[in-house]
């Protein structure tokens, strides 16, 4: 198979499965991991695809890829995140912390702080904190995702609005890389998620760098909205102009 057909192959696997690896694209196609490496390379550079570390994906903006998919996209870039935040984090805090496998990431490196309140619209998250004796974990109310544990409605928002909190924990799915809205795929996943902006003192933004110019079709609000951003890449300039301008922090965490 020469190499044309061998990309246009490439991108149509990716397009479907939605998240492929390199060994798994390898192995198909009977050729080296450095080959697939180069090929991703091209068909990334071209927007056919997107390039992560160990694979491709390919960026739909109606549709998120695939919980389990997304546990492992940019996974060691997602546990330095997670780790930097978590050193921000003071015992004895008040935090909300919304759906997402960045912010799950960031539950499990705060299971070493002590007497954390924690709110959350994440069955994952309440999983991996309600361990903790020292923790108080409480789910919002509402209409559970099936696909991701996620909690969603009016329920929700309305019991987000009842407090007030020290930190406010956020993923996203995608940022535009120009004027820097904050993206998702279900409106009312976007809409808890501004509750929690508007109920906490300070915002923490956990967005991993394939984040950045990542297409999705909902906009929940602007980077501007945040205090702090953890991410493991430079952002593009566009944004490092806007973050400078509304005084928002930039927090660098490169995976070890």
């Amino acid at each position: 198979m020469g190499q044309l057909s061998r990309q246009d192959n490439i991108v149509a696997i990716v397009k479907e499965k939605g998240y492929v690896t390199i060994d798994e694209l390898a192995s198909q196609f009977s050729v080296t991991p450095q080959t697939i490496r180069r090929d991703i390379n091209e068909l990334a550079k071209a927007d056919q695809i997107r390039r992560h570390h160990g694979g491709a994906s390919y960026d739909s903006s109606t549709t998120n890829v695939a919980y389990a998919t997304r546990q492992i996209l940019q996974l060691p870039a997602k546990e330095q995140i997670a780790q930097r935040i978590a050193a921000e984090i003071p015992n004895h805090a008040s935090l909300f912390i919304n759906i997402g496998t960045t912010t799950e990431t960031v539950a499990r490196a705060l299971l070493n702080h002590q007497g954390l309140q924690v709110i959350t619209n994440n069955l994952n998250v309440a999983a991996i904190l309600s361990g903790k004796e020292d923790f108080t974990v409480i789910i919002a109310g509402g209409t559970v995702r099936s696909r991701d544990g996620g909690v969603m409605g009016e329920a929700t928002i309305d019991f987000i609005n009842q407090f007030r909190v020290d930190f406010g924990i956020i993923g996203i799915s995608g940022i535009d890389p120009n004027d820097g809205s904050l993206l998702d795929y279900d409106y009312q996943e976007v809409r808890v998620a501004q509750s929690i902006i508007n109920n906490s003192r300070t915002v923490f933004l956990a967005a991993d760098s394939a984040k950045f110019g990542r297409n999705a079709v909902v906009r929940l609000g602007n980077i501007t909205q945040v205090d702090r951003i953890f991410t493991d890449e430079q952002p593009p300039k566009a944004i490092i102009k806007l973050m400078k301008e509304h005084k928002v922090r930039l927090e660098l965490c490169s995976p070890k």
